[in-house]
């Protein structure tokens, strides 16, 4: 296996280990994963990382190309959407300092930090070209 994509399959392993760990602390009484902010979605998280690997595993360069863009391009949209979802939760009330108040309980952890690594490590294993240098682990 190349050394670039042992560093996909493990960009791809993190992956799926961040959709796990906490996003959002609600009300600091809560934490919530991927799959407690939106489960479909978090569904099709995890099954990108999972081709990923798989077209690591049989050497298949286009899959696991085409899995690394799709994975940081569904966090990027799924950090997009959380924003979007944590600063209009509270729009239906009337009084916009009890709103901001609510929406500034709403906090981001460190989950995001490894889904961006992640995702960019898995994507940084595809661009090394195997004419850029001889990498091979026997």
């Amino acid at each position: 296996m190349r050394l670039p994509a042992l560093l996909s399959f493990a960009g791809f392993v993190l992956i799926i280990a961040a959709t796990f760990c906490p996003l959002l602390r609600v009300f600091h009484v809560a934490n919530w994963d991927a799959y407690a902010l939106n489960k479909p979605y978090a569904m099709v998280l995890l099954l990108i990382p999972v081709v990923g690997i798989i077209g690591t595993v049989f050497n298949q360069i286009k899959i696991t190309r085409l899995a690394a863009w799709l994975s940081l391009v569904l966090v990027v949209v799924f950090y997009i959407a959380a924003i979007l979802k944590v600063e209009t939760s509270f729009g239906f009330i009337p009084f916009h300092s009890i709103s901001g108040f609510l929406s500034s309980q709403l906090k981001f952890k460190w989950g995001w930090y490894l889904l961006f690594i992640s995702s960019l490590l898995a994507v940084g294993g595809t661009l090394v070209s195997k004419k850029a240098g001889n990498f091979k682990i026997d």
